[in-house]
């Protein structure tokens, strides 16, 4: 009796923390970091302006919405990630897209 006491605390300390390894998110949070990083380095370089800035902004900031909605049961899963993949696809485009169009200041 001791020892199905002992393996059922021990399973419920371990269930919670898949759940959390689940909804990690490191590729994600990485590849967000790059991306805005690359959105200041156009700002500092002048490739950007305040408009396609702003813009390109709140289209991190709409990523970040959706990785947080994933997160939210605890589980990101395959459907989830492809979206969130490839909506960063798309602002990566629109980022270089935008710090290449050989607009003046």
């Amino acid at each position: 009796m001791k020892q199905v006491m002992m393996s059922a605390a021990l399973l419920s300390m371990c269930v919670p923390s898949l759940v959390l390894a689940q909804a990690e998110t490191p590729r994600i949070d990485q590849r967000q970091a790059n991306q805005e990083k690359r959105i200041d380095q156009g700002i500092a370089s002048g490739q950007l302006n305040a408009h396609e800035a702003t813009r390109l902004s709140n289209q991190q900031e709409h990523i970040n919405n959706l990785e947080d909605k994933a997160k939210s049961d605890g589980v990101v899963t395959k459907k989830e990630r492809a979206r969130l993949r490839h909506a960063q696809d798309r602002t990566s485009g629109h980022i270089a897209r935008q710090k290449h169009d050989r607009q003046q200041r």
